[in-house]
């Protein structure tokens, strides 16, 4: 009997649980989305464009601005970075010619400055990590070491997103309907390759 109720006991424990993360990636307050769309195949890896979506009602994002990270699946590394860059290039000594912009495992984004060179832009870029609701931050990278097909490519995991004083929880990535883009001149519409959606909702002010 005893075994009977601790056993019922564990049950609630992981039910009660579940509904508390589910209720967390579903908060009617709005959360923020990644979306990480696969552009284009290079010889050992991809090109994507990421972008932060604030889809919240109240929260703000203000300077120093927001933080994305990331774990790799695999030992990919990013050869370049447009729009935003990574923290902390890590060990490239494997690398003797071309050297990448970053080799870390598990590496972190932040936004670029007001005022960057044009040629280092891409659109939505470039607002010192400021994020109001309603709006979005984009940047795109060159992974390499990765897979250079929709059957060997990996989304990373265990995304973060932080911003100052607000704390977020972050679910996994969903593989879902490839995102459609139309030219500025709205003559041609383009497709992504793959792409993936990672909800990070606003856990607590800090």
């Amino acid at each position: 009997m005893e075994s009977l109720f601790s056993a019922m006991i564990v049950l609630l424990l992981v039910t009660f649980s579940w509904f508390t993360s589910s209720e967390a990636l579903t908060n009617n307050n709005g959360n923020i989305t990644i979306k990480w769309d696969l552009m284009s195949w290079t010889p050992d890896g991809y090109v994507a464009a990421v972008t932060a979506y604030n889809y919240q009602k109240q929260h703000s994002i203000t300077r120093p601005g927001w933080k994305i990270s990331w774990k790799w699946t695999k030992k990919e590394v990013i050869w370049s970075i447009i729009g935003a860059r990574i923290t902390e290039q890590g060990d490239c000594s494997m690398f003797k010619d071309n050297i990448p912009h970053s080799c870390v495992h598990k590496p972190t984004v932040v936004d670029l400055l007001p005022g960057t060179p044009y040629n280092q832009q891409v659109a939505n870029c470039c607002k010192g990590g400021v994020l109001k609701p309603g709006l979005e931050s984009s940047f795109q990278l060159s992974v390499g070491n990765a897979g250079t097909s929709k059957r060997t490519a990996r989304m990373p995991v265990n995304f973060v997103f932080t911003a100052p004083k607000q704390q977020y929880i972050c679910g996994p990535s969903k593989n879902v309907r490839p995102t459609r883009f139309i030219t500025a001149d709205k003559r041609r519409m383009t497709t992504a390759l793959m792409t993936w959606n990672v909800t990070c909702v606003f856990y607590k002010a800090t």
